[in-house]
């Protein structure tokens, strides 16, 4: 596709490199953290101005929680950790309305969901009562307790962590869960040279909790607007549109993409796009977004687990049989 599509885009080119800079900006810091990964960095960085919600699925020890502390600390927001448990109730993340005695009323006490990042560190150890407490804050950013409405603030952004090789004593996120993140991603282990960095600098035993303050919410919060504008032609949401289709018959997949789910990849494309400087975007960008949009949205049967079918080879296949628009469309 040509950039013949920057025509509809409302954008100035003064917001754009504003966006791309302070993009930039954070992902230079957070690679203080997290060093050679600047690829899961960067989706990680668009999950946060497309005000979504990110699941990291790795090996222990990789950096998952390095990760999303070093991007709490470099918003000047507020941030905070829950630790999944088999024994954490709903109250213990959203928090509690309780009986004050000496003004004869209920006040409501608020979890620690209320933050700017909020990391849910082994997310899939906790029960599904539990794990459906966030299922309304995902959604809506609101917490409703007792009956009244609690909103969380803008932004919010819940990035959950799981281990994928220990499986006793976990619960599975259901559909309907996995659905509210915007894209899951793996770290996976540093290169060679990163890695004898981060030897080098043992000493440093928390990279992430150096990291400083470099944007505020309210930038955030700008930057979310500014990506809402970026242009996507007729001919782009047709593509993504067929790709839904697709999914949906492709062999071994029981779920296909979801409607939502089709939202969810053009706000996610719009802010790739925009973080590379062009407010438009190209069929390039669905296709880099495809896995971590898609990984989670797309379910196997069991025979494709027998057969050693994975969802990366099932995406693969999507992408290959889709054909990207060459031109604009109407």
């Amino acid at each position: 596709m040509t950039t013949a599509t920057t025509g509809a885009s409302t954008l100035t080119a003064e917001q754009a490199n504003w966006f791309t800079q302070a993009f930039g900006a954070l992902l230079n810091n957070v690679e203080q953290a997290v060093l050679g990964k600047q690829h899961v960095i960067r989706l990680a960085l668009t999950c946060l101005v497309s005000e979504g919600h990110l699941l990291l699925e790795d090996f222990p020890g990789t950096g998952k929680t390095s990760l999303a502390k070093a991007i709490a600390n470099s918003v000047q927001g507020t941030h905070s950790r829950i630790q999944f448990t088999p024994d954490l109730l709903p109250s213990d993340v959203t928090g509690v309305t309780i009986y004050d005695q000496r003004n004869g009323q209920f006040n409501f006490h608020s979890g620690p969901i209320f933050a700017t990042i909020v990391l849910a560190d082994e997310i899939n150890r906790a029960s599904p009562k539990t794990q459906s407490a966030l299922l309304e804050v995902m959604e809506e950013g609101r917490v409703t307790v007792d009956g009244t409405p609690h909103p969380v603030g803008r932004p919010f952004m819940v990035i959950a962590t799981q281990n994928p090789i220990e499986q006793a004593g976990t619960y599975r996120l259901p559909e309907a869960q996995l659905d509210r993140f915007l894209m899951k991603t793996s770290l996976g282990y540093p290169d060679h040279a990163s890695t004898v960095a981060l030897l080098a600098s043992a000493a440093n035993r928390d990279r992430a909790g150096n990291v400083q303050n470099v944007i505020t919410t309210q930038a955030i919060t700008q930057m979310a607007q500014l990506a809402d504008q970026v242009h996507v032609d007729p001919a782009i949401l047709g593509y993504v549109a067929k790709l839904a289709e697709e999914s949906r018959g492709q062999r071994h997949v029981r779920l296909g993409l979801s409607v939502r789910g089709c939202l969810a990849y053009v706000r996610a494309a719009k802010s790739w796009a925009l973080a590379d400087g062009r407010s438009f975007v190209v069929p390039d960008d669905i296709k880099e977004l495809a896995v971590p949009v898609l990984s989670h949205r797309l379910l196997l049967d069991a025979e494709a687990e027998f057969s050693g079918v994975t969802v990366e080879d099932v995406v693969a296949q999507l992408l290959s049989q889709v054909r990207p628009p060459t031109s604009r469309g109407l």
